[in-house]
């Protein structure tokens, strides 16, 4: 086990504290409000393990809806992570299983993207543990502050606006991400693609939807400028160039 590299991956999380407290406080407040119960927020947050995914199927659940239809909501919303571990995998081939299932077990939206990031500069380095550090740190913070808003329950006034921080991770994650044409056509028409489906009704599916738009740009425009670029030169230095 390399103590460095989880250090350095939960050292690189700490600022998506900022976004992932509020969340946890909602995903336990919201439960106990709805009248679920304190031991349905921890566990859902122990086993779900996923914000959104948590706040719909809760929703769904406290409206009437069936087990089934719940269930199906949380796994909709929650299908990116598919994309993400595909994206995730060829970094970790090498890795043993137990720490593959590990990270798959403590993967975030916030420690993906770092994750990734540090490994695309380091691919011959590329270990588990870095994931795993940012992993557990967040973890540790959702489960934490899942049970300090369970507790709270009704407590919390509704006028409290905890989850305003969601959006903004989202947004510190994207910007130092988009360093290169690609990158920004990626994020551009995946965005875009995200707002029209849903506003058209595709609910929680623009999601994936937006993110199929942007994988299928962010590839075409890598391809469009390696081929105009010609034999020997990246679609980066053509970016930065033209």
């Amino acid at each position: 086990m390399d103590f460095k590299e989880i250090r350095s991956g939960a050292r690189a999380c700490v600022p998506m504290l900022i976004g992932v407290i509020p969340f946890g406080l909602v995903a336990g407040v919201t439960p106990v409000a709805k009248g679920l119960g304190f031991w349905s927020a921890m566990g859902m947050s122990t086993i779900i393990f996923a914000g959104a995914s948590q706040l719909a199927l809760v929703d769904v659940l406290a409206s009437g809806g069936s087990a089934l239809i719940a269930a199906l909501a949380a796994w909709t919303i929650n299908l990116r992570m598919l994309l993400y571990s595909a994206s995730a995998a060829p970094y970790l081939a090498k890795e043993s299983l137990p720490k593959r299932l590990a990270v798959s077990y403590l993967l975030f939206d916030q420690n993906y993207a770092i994750s990734v990031a540090h490994w695309s500069n380091r691919p011959a380095k590329a270990k588990a543990e870095f994931a795993l550090g940012g992993g557990v740190l967040l973890g540790s913070a959702w489960i934490i502050c899942t049970l300090v808003g369970a507790l709270l329950g009704t407590a919390v006034p509704e006028w409290l606006p905890l989850d305003f921080a969601v959006p903004l991770v989202f947004l510190v994650l994207l910007v130092p991400a988009v360093v290169t044409k690609p990158a920004l056509m990626a994020a551009t028409v995946g965005g875009i693609g995200a707002v029209v489906a849903a506003e058209v009704g595709a609910s929680h599916s623009s999601v994936i939807i937006g993110a199929l738009l942007g994988i299928a740009a962010g590839t075409w425009a890598d391809w469009y400028l390696e081929t105009k670029a010609g034999p020997g030169m990246q679609a980066g230095e053509t970016g930065t160039s033209a």
